[in-house]
């Protein structure tokens, strides 16, 4: 079988003088505006979760419901996103990009409307699934149009651009959450969301163009795109970039799922303090991607970028778990937000890595690709949730150990499944300076 895509011998450097010839062409295309609209849509995740997060609390005492409960509202809106990229994806591919993505904006407006006027804890977990799966459409078509645009090195440092934007949702959301908090309770939080998800829809309306032209669209049913979904994962090196991307992102959403109650219940930090520790962390993500857009991309070669972040994710999240479990004694908020800010940070440079190393493989099936993608890591991350709060709401162990095990099992796919080193070897196309810079 011929394996999804021609990077097999290739990384990015590889590459760099098609990317870069690319680039040009793809500006054109893209005007700021296109671009902010496609961080946007990226944003539609972080910006569903982390306006949110400091409200946890709230919620669980105004639904008279456990903290495990309402960690389920988490739970399955990541589950619905997973669930929902597996349709919309295949269906940007059949139908182009514009239609399946503007009727997935709709219903998140509805579903999150639906979410403010929940009175049970088991009412707003069914809205938050549906709320999951329409707003999946937003975060795998703008990934599947990034792919539409670009390529090479271009598409790496598209993906950086997007990080800074989508960067901001993370880094903005807790802050306004707390202040909403401040006004109103947590169904504030929902009605803000709601008019953020009208005002993103109207954009798409207006200005986002559709970039996948009839002639390269998919034409089968339900059949084809099965058989897409088995040779890309056939593909062991793009099956490979899947897991790292889906463990790296589980690691991420444990904590994001527990540090609420971490940092406001154990340490005993205001919904503030939270919001401002959380934003601080979001800066470290965004600005590691940038430096890694800037300066890496093109003279590093990925797969080195990628294990470093992967290295760097693993050092934090040992480090936590250590200090959790008391072995450097009663250890204060400080050195454990120090671990999280790093291994927050390190997804700076394994984020955007995964997705174009992947990527570059299926230029023949970007949104099946992108679903494939997004599906895993939200899997995982929803599994990542409920585990985190398995031991209760007084210890860090659980998110500590959650995220250790998920950053070694991360590793474990890149050297395993992926084998850059091998690829390398195999490169008999480069030229001996592309296999330096490798």
């Amino acid at each position: 079988m011929t394996e999804p895509g021609t990077a097999e011998t290739q990384d990015l450097p590889a590459i760099a003088e098609r990317g870069a010839a690319a680039a040009p062409a793809a500006s054109r295309r893209t005007s700021l505006l296109v671009t902010l609209v496609l961080g946007g849509l990226t944003a539609v995740p972080p910006l569903s979760m982390d306006m949110y997060l400091p409200a946890l609390p709230q919620v669980t005492a105004a639904l008279h419901s456990p903290a495990a409960t309402v960690q389920l509202t988490l739970t399955t809106c990541l589950a619905g996103m997973a669930l929902g990229q597996m349709i919309v994806g295949p269906m940007s591919d059949k139908w182009g990009r514009r239609r399946p993505l503007l009727a997935g904006m709709v219903v998140y407006i509805l579903a999150t409307a639906l979410c403010a006027i929940a009175t049970s804890a088991e009412l707003l977990i069914a809205f938050r699934l549906l709320q999951g799966l329409a707003g999946a459409a937003g975060i795998v078509i703008a990934r599947a149009m990034v792919r539409d645009l670009y390529d090479g090195v271009a598409m790496a440092r598209f993906f950086s651009t997007l990080m800074l934007i989508s960067g901001v949702a993370p880094v903005v959301a807790p802050l306004i959450g707390g202040q909403i908090l401040r006004l109103t309770d947590w169904r504030g939080v929902f009605v803000v969301l709601t008019a953020v998800g009208v005002a993103l829809t109207l954009l798409v309306w207006r200005k986002l163009d559709e970039t996948l032209p009839p002639a390269r669209r998919h034409s089968g049913g339900l059949g084809q795109t099965l058989r897409t979904m088995r040779d890309l994962l056939a593909d062991r090196v793009f099956s490979g970039y899947v897991l790292v991307g889906a463990f790296a992102f589980a690691a991420l959403f444990a904590y994001i799922s527990a540090s609420p109650f971490v940092i406001q219940e154990i340490y005993g930090a205001s919904p503030q303090t939270f919001s401002l520790l959380f934003g601080i962390n979001s800066v470290g993500l965004v600005t590691v991607g940038q430096i890694n857009g800037k300066l890496l991309v093109g003279r590093v070669g990925l797969d080195k970028v990628l294990g470093t972040g992967l290295a760097l994710t693993a050092l934090a999240a040992t480090s936590l778990l250590l200090m959790s479990a008391g072995v450097f004694g009663p250890v204060g908020l400080v050195p454990m937000a120090a671990g999280l800010f790093v291994l927050m940070a390190s997804m700076g440079l394994v984020m955007p890595s995964t997705n174009t190393l992947a990527l570059l493989r299926t230029p023949h099936a970007a949104g099946s690709a992108s679903a494939l993608l997004g599906t895993s890591t939200f899997l995982l991350g929803s599994v990542a949730s409920p585990l985190v709060g398995i031991a209760g709401e007084r210890t860090a162990v659980p998110m500590a150990l959650v995220q250790l095990s998920c950053a070694v099992l991360a590793l474990v796919s890149f050297l395993g499944m992926c084998r850059p080193w091998q690829r390398r070897g195999e490169s008999n196309g480069s030229t001996a300076g592309e296999r330096t810079r490798l």
